[in-house]
């Protein structure tokens, strides 16, 4: 009996070791989604600052609602806190297109995902996105790096490359951490190959229901100087209406 019972929880141990060794590498990257992101609705507000050469440039402020879709992607809704001349922006991301809301003008115009929103941070940084379902994953290697605080982590490096042309970028490089499959570290390139960003995944802290990541660091692919750092807090799950997340209703919107 007690020979079947060591046996049993050997062989438990064997087949679970094996399952996660044969991992595709889309089922790392859908692993690696499932410990940034949540999975239903949820807000949160994230602070923006950039550096130059070591020092504050600049800063926003910006409150995310996201909602979760049977496709398993997310629709978003970013409005604008600080500074003051952009308080009460918004920009919408539905399905594949973006949309910025000027309360200004009360017009919606069509903007890019690549477009920047501050220092190193793009538009398609900051709204929430599943990659497993705008990337196929091929693995690479599984490699040691240095996270973004500085701890070894032994990594699976994976290489994406965009499902259609509509994503923030091309392709990417992603590390996960074999263990965990918390995003350690992710390179974003350029149709032509070039680097564009690196970021670095870092304080991860259980919030939404998981151990999730509080900050990115976003560093620029040509000039190491220029860093841009993501803050995420207030941390809230929230059923965000169908409502926000269409175009027509963007000049009606308030949240308080």
């Amino acid at each position: 009996m007690r020979f079947s019972l060591i046996y049993g929880l050997l062989f438990s141990l064997f087949t679970s070791g094996q399952a996660l060794a044969t991992l595709s590498a889309q089922e790392i990257l859908k692993k690696s989604d499932e410990v940034r992101n949540p999975d239903r609705s949820f807000s949160l507000s994230t602070t923006l600052i950039s550096y130059k050469n070591g020092k504050q440039h600049e800063s926003s402020v910006v409150r995310l609602y996201s909602r979760t879709y049977s496709s398993g992607q997310f629709r978003s809704l970013l409005k604008f806190i600080s500074p003051q001349r952009d308080a009460g922006k918004l920009t919408l991301k539905s399905g594949k297109d973006l949309w910025l809301y000027d309360p200004g003008s009360q017009a919606s115009v069509p903007i890019s995902p690549q477009q920047r929103l501050l220092g190193q941070a793009a538009n398609g940084d900051v709204v929430t996105a599943n990659w497993n379902y705008d990337y196929l994953a091929t693995l690479v290697s599984e490699e040691q790096i240095l996270d973004g605080e500085r701890q070894q982590r032994d990594c699976y490096r994976l290489h994406l490359v965009a499902r259609h042309p509509d994503v923030a970028y091309p392709s990417m490089e992603i590390w996960v951490d074999k263990q965990d499959f918390k995003s350690c570290k992710a390179e974003f390139y350029a149709m032509n190959g070039n680097l564009l960003k690196t970021t670095y995944f870092r304080r991860y802290q259980p919030v939404l229901g998981g151990n999730r990541p509080t900050e990115a660091v976003i560093i620029d692919g040509i000039n190491s100087q220029l860093v841009t750092v993501l803050k995420h807090q207030d941390f809230a799950w929230y059923d965000v209406p169908e409502a926000w997340l269409q175009r027509d209703y963007l000049p009606h919107f308030k949240d308080n």
